[in-house]
């Protein structure tokens, strides 16, 4: 991910008590990657390996990266990892790798185009970027469930969904800011970056939380995830 080490031991045990993380968003990472053995990946924001273990036995050599020297110290058990600052990728060659992946990372960057721009730079001619976000009608600013007593029903207020602010939630001891973006406004910032869209999956709570969370389940209309597929022009 992209914090410092700080933040380090509340991310490990976010990954590890949240069942969603396994259930929906490694499944959706995956499958937006797809087959890709004798390729080498880029795992933008490794984290501590989550992705680079899922991906261990379908041939894929993966790369990480992580600004959490903790973290990359945890990932580097599952292949080579870099303690590095996105968007900086400056310590690899132009077409380095086969494709790049960031999941939960782009809506906690200030910006997102110099990435898109350092990853077209390092990945090949063809190559893919796939990213796997919260979707962003839940980080609009003022955005929130509505529970209507009428007919038991839970609809959603889209908040500030044009704008770009943040919003910072609670973290251990700190705080995670959640940058705000339009689906629009992530999808032409790729695209000046010379990425084309070849695939975009829109998801909402799945079935295993919904039998887990009666009021999950009544949100199932409400798209929580986001994965988007580019290959890079050229």
């Amino acid at each position: 991910m992209i914090w410092g080490d700080d933040l380090a031991g509340w991310w490990i045990g976010e990954v590890e008590g949240d069942p969603t993380y396994a259930e929906q968003v490694i499944p959706l990472a995956c499958d937006l990657i797809g087959p890709s053995a004798g390729k080498r990946w880029l795992d933008l924001g490794c984290g501590e390996g989550q992705m680079m273990r899922a991906l261990a036995g379908s041939g894929v050599f993966v790369v990480g990266c992580d600004i959490s020297g903790g973290l990359a110290s945890r990932a580097s058990e599952d292949g080579a990892v870099v303690v590095a600052r996105l968007p900086d990728l400056d310590w690899l060659q132009d077409g380095a790798v086969d494709g790049a992946f960031a999941v939960l990372v782009l809506e906690h960057l200030d910006e997102v185009e110099p990435l898109f721009g350092a990853c077209a730079r390092v990945v090949r001619g063809g190559g893919g970027l796939v990213s796997v976000l919260n979707h962003p009608a839940m980080t609009a600013p003022g955005s929130a469930p509505v529970f209507d007593p009428n007919d038991r029903e839970i609809l959603w207020r889209w908040g500030d969904y044009f704008g770009s602010g943040s919003t910072c939630e609670p973290a251990g001891r700190g705080q995670v800011t959640f940058h705000h973006r339009s689906v629009e406004l992530l999808l032409n910032g790729a695209a000046r970056a010379g990425w084309s869209l070849v695939r975009m999956i829109e998801q909402g709570v799945g079935d295993a939380q919904a039998e887990r969370d009666p009021l999950l389940a009544l949100q199932h209309n409400i798209p929580r995830l986001l994965g988007v597929r580019w290959e890079l022009r050229g």
